[in-house]
């Protein structure tokens, strides 16, 4: 009995040797893998697979090649692996498992000779040797050399009782290798087919000794053909199909069967025969019986099913719950109550009837774990955090903050709090205080425009009153008193003899004021401007009212309205104005923003 055992070298019935160092073996699992097989050694382990001698749950002993799939290209190589098995069929291989966290291959012993002795006999058949040629080129097609297999003789026929996980070859490498050990098999004498010939024994017989025979065995059989002997024929309805067959040709009948199905009787057991039990038949004659067989059945997926929901697919295809063994979860996740896996897998073939074994877990068994502080990342940087942890963000608040929009605030957890794996983490994050309105509003009404009262007309002042025939009086520039002149106010000194004295009235004393410059030029022209502004969604609570403040000074053009009224909306009007203006918008009296003329 020949299997994956690392006793034996590799390519002749044995897995590879292991790449571990001797000095320090490997400690095997101590958790079943995936729930089913009880690890009880490590057998060997090349790159990223490790082949575990196993305990099944049937309580038999099994190997299991476990592969380790981190990347996609390690999960692309077991995917070919498992179609090279599919298409070569091993006789050692009862199950290939691909999900993920589970990529693995079951593997049973396999009775027979290894391939290495049967080539080691000095003669060897030549069926034996087109045989092992026909599954070489069997395993070339799945990408696998001969060297890759542990094989089998059972008689002539070969049988791969192990696959070893290879590395992509090209057809020549495969081909070379495959010519080392077909090198080896046909090495020696081989012993060639014996061609029959139909009749050729007849050569040595001598013609006329022949045809006496003939003669004489033609009489016979005509003889038992024309008054053959009569046996009665056995009931054996309700037995076993192999028991009823050993019954009737004992008594020289021969047997044919045929299928029914029977929902009272056992799979296997003779439902009816023709002829019926008592009818006296010829010896040689024909007895037919009908067993219980029903058309094979598809076994259904139970498996993450509760026992519960297991029980309606399973009556529907005529199927029975069977053994239910209970194990730990946390291997493989499952929750408590969860089918990890059913015994046959589902799209097995099966009878009418046959029980459905199961194994159901126990539950997962708590692990804690922490969470840093999140907050000052971003939303997605505090997700992968997360679930790094193994923690699950189950609700997001947003909540308005001047920080940089999707920034975590606040978390829980708190950070570095010890919690259950597969808790629920809750995140606040920060959002934009203002979000301008995604469909514009009307604007608001505004009072018809303001027309300013006609300016007042000058009032010109009264002219002085003067006395007829008379001028004005001129403006005189103050006389420059020279040195040594007489005060202001005296009287004028008597002109010389010889002069004219001149009769010149006295001057105040008195000097002009100084010019005062004129003000600078206020624009006053009328002229129409467009009021436009939009309120903002939050808006603190009060009466808000606009003003315009122009050349003419200031009114009011809106009156006190409620913030709910306002936020979010746009004001607009065209307003009517004298010279420059700026509108004045108001809270509670309170000056709340300046918003230019347009």
């Amino acid at each position: 009995m020949t299997g994956p055992d690392s006793s034996k070298p590799a390519g002749q019935g044995a897995a590879p040797a292991s790449s571990q160092s001797s000095q320090t073996p490997p400690t095997p699992p101590t958790q079943p893998i995936d729930g089913k097989y009880q690890v009880l050694r490590e057998v060997s382990r090349t790159g990223n697979v490790t082949l575990y001698e196993v305990r099944a749950a049937e309580g038999v002993t099994r190997q299991v090649a476990w592969f380790e799939v981190q990347t996609p290209a390690e999960r692309q190589n077991f995917h070919a692996y498992r179609t090279a098995l599919r298409s070569v069929a091993p006789a050692g291989l009862t199950d290939v498992v691909a999900r993920p966290g589970a990529y693995y291959a079951v593997w049973q012993p396999v009775s027979g000779t290894p391939l290495a002795e049967a080539a080691a006999q000095p003669t060897k058949r030549q069926e034996m040797v087109e045989a092992v040629e026909a599954l070489g080129t069997r395993l070339a097609d799945a990408g696998f050399a001969l060297s890759d297999a542990d094989i089998v003789m059972q008689g002539d026929m070969p049988l791969v009782a192990y696959l070893r996980p290879a590395a992509p070859r090209t057809p020549e490498e495969i081909a070379a290798l495959n010519a080392g050990v077909l090198g080896g098999l046909r090495g020696g004498k081989v012993r060639r087919k014996r061609e029959r010939r139909p009749g050729a024994w007849l050569t040595f017989v001598p013609g006329l000794f022949f045809l006496s025979g003939a003669g004489w065995l033609g009489a016979q059989a005509a003889q038992i053909y024309l008054n053959p002997p009569v046996g009665e024929v056995s009931s054996v309805t309700s037995q076993p199909a192999a028991e009823a067959a050993r019954a009737l040709t004992k008594k020289g009948f021969r047997v044919e069967y045929a299928y029914g199905e029977s929902g009272t009787l056992p799979i296997g057991m003779v439902i009816r025969q023709e002829p019926e039990a008592g009818t006296s038949l010829p010896v040689g004659r024909q007895v037919i019986l009908t067993v219980n067989k029903p058309a094979p059945l598809v076994v259904p997926k139970v498996e993450d099913m509760t026992l519960a929901q297991a029980a309606g697919p399973l009556g529907d295809n005529a199927l029975k719950l069977g053994k239910v063994i209970r194990v730990d979860g946390t291997l493989t996740r499952t929750p408590e109550g969860r089918i990890i896996a059913q015994i046959p897998p589902a799209g097995a073939s099966t009878q009418r009837s046959q029980p459905v074994q199961v194994l159901v877990s126990t539950g997962v068994r708590s692990e804690e774990t922490f969470i840093i502080d999140l907050r000052g990342l971003t939303f997605e940087q505090a997700r992968d955090w997360a679930r790094a942890a193994g923690l699950v963000v189950t609700e997001v608040t947003r909540e308005p903050s001047d920080k940089t929009e999707n920034t975590v605030l606040s978390q829980e957890p708190a950070p570095f709090a010890t919690v259950p794996v597969g808790s629920p983490v809750k995140l606040v994050v920060a959002s934009v205080k203002y979000t301008p309105p995604s469909v514009p509003t009307e604007p608001l009404p505004i009072p018809p425009p303001y027309v300013p009262p006609p300016p007042p007309e000058p009032i010109t002042a009264p002219d002085q009153t003067q006395a007829p025939g008379t001028q004005p009086p001129a403006t005189q520039p103050p006389a420059t008193q020279p040195s040594g002149s007489q005060p202001a106010g005296t009287q004028p000194t008597p002109a010389a003899p010889g002069g004219s004295a001149t009769d010149t009235a006295p001057q105040p004393d008195t000097a002009a004021p100084p010019a005062t410059p004129a003000p600078p030029a206020v624009d006053t022209t009328p002229r129409q401007v467009n009021l436009r502004y939009t309120f903002g969604t939050e808006l603190p609570g009060g009466t808000y009212s606009i003003t315009v403040q122009d050349a003419s000074g200031e009114r009011e053009i809106m009156p006190g309205v409620p913030a709910a009224q306002v936020a979010g909306r746009l004001a607009q009007a065209p307003i009517q104005v004298q010279g420059n203006a700026v509108f004045i918008i108001r809270r509670d009296g309170a000056e709340y923003a300046r918003v230019p003329a347009q």
